[in-house]
């Protein structure tokens, strides 16, 4: 099995002049479903956009299997919230998926009888393959995650990156979308995905990663999501309702 874990060494971040998040070490586990949590503010899409050089970084060193992001980019998908989306381009799904197949094809070249294939397959995996047509404007939220992660697959990735993907859908939906990366998991791919109800977060995720400018913890969701850890997070209030030891 391959090792896709990634280590993140002394990582800092500065937006105008002011640190945002300071000198984290952490290692995310290859073949894993890791989540980022914390608090609003608290640095959880900076974090991840920093992981993949989307912004700067002010110190640290981020490897994907002991490799730097550019070697390896091609594996890599990245999804963002839906509010950094312009649905309103002139694109059908089949398009969108399509895109996934351009990293792997030479300067130039346009895809062909292969990769079309690709995005077929790609897109009846995630349950879409009579939504090929439609334009991405008229898609529900989670009709278009599922487009994504489509895409992802059309590309090859090993590496999925998703920012807040359960926000704005419905219950149904939440639950199509973490049974397909939970199959992506059984197949080797590393997930990690910015997210923020933490009612969820004991039975989506097998790491978490808990921030708030800074590593509060990081391991297996028994070991991290504890009272004391998410009281450090969000505060003492919070950290009681969430595991259910508010006293009346």
């Amino acid at each position: 099995m391959y090792n896709h874990e990634i280590m993140i060494q002394d990582l800092s971040v500065a937006y105008q002049g002011k640190t945002v998040l300071k000198e984290i070490d952490v290692l995310i586990q290859s073949q894993k479903i890791t989540g980022i949590i914390g608090p609003n503010g608290a640095g959880k899409s900076t974090f991840m956009k920093a992981l993949l050089e989307l912004v700067p970084k002010l110190s640290g060193e981020i490897l994907f299997s002991n490799l730097p992001i550019k070697n390896i980019r091609k594996k890599i998908a990245y999804v963002e919230q839906r509010s950094e989306l312009d649905l309103s381009f002139p694109i059908d799904v089949f398009g969108v998926v399509l895109l996934g197949t351009y990293p792997s094809l030479k300067f130039g070249r346009r895809p062909g009888r292969k990769e079309k294939e690709r995005a077929k397959q790609a897109l009846l995996k995630v349950g879409l393959a009579d939504y090929e047509k439609r334009q991405i404007s008229e898609l529900s939220g989670g009709q278009l995650q599922r487009v994504f992660i489509a895409r992802a697959l059309a590309q090859g990735a090993e590496w999925l990156f998703l920012d807040e993907p359960f926000v704005g859908i419905d219950a149904v939906s939440e639950r199509k979308i973490f049974s397909i990366l939970s199959e992506l998991k059984k197949e080797g791919k590393t997930i990690v995905i910015v997210h923020h109800d933490l009612h969820k977060v004991e039975a989506y995720f097998d790491e978490v990663i808990l921030l708030n400018r800074q590593l509060i913890a990081a391991g297996p969701v028994s070991q991290v999501f504890t009272s004391e850890n998410l009281q450090l997070a969000y505060g003492e209030v919070i950290g009681q309702l969430v595991k259910g030891e508010m006293k009346t």
